[in-house]
């Protein structure tokens, strides 16, 4: 992975790891659920983030280079392409 991009994508980890444990105590408190739907959304946004980081990594490194190399470009594209399908189902 890309030094800066890897550094980014491991504090977000972090942060999610202690949102998770956050939204578990609110749980186990039986918090008010708007408030335990709000720390599930920024959980949400916060996978988001994590996913844009990594997929960033993965074009700049992994596409980038099999479009360089002799590989079958439709391949990448088909790749790159049902990740968007996986995502589009899950809205």
């Amino acid at each position: 992975m890309i030094s800066d991009i890897k550094q980014r994508a491991l504090h977000r980890a972090k942060i999610l790891e202690g949102q998770m444990r956050g939204i578990q105590k609110m749980i186990e408190n039986e918090d008010y659920c708007m408030d335990i739907l709000t720390q599930s959304l920024a959980i949400q946004k916060s996978i988001s983030s994590l996913n844009k980081l990594i997929l960033e990594n993965h074009i700049r490194t992994h596409v980038r280079d099999s479009f360089n190399s002799d590989k079958d470009d439709e391949e990448i594209i088909a790749e790159l392409l049902s990740l968007y399908e996986l995502n589009v189902k899950g809205k």
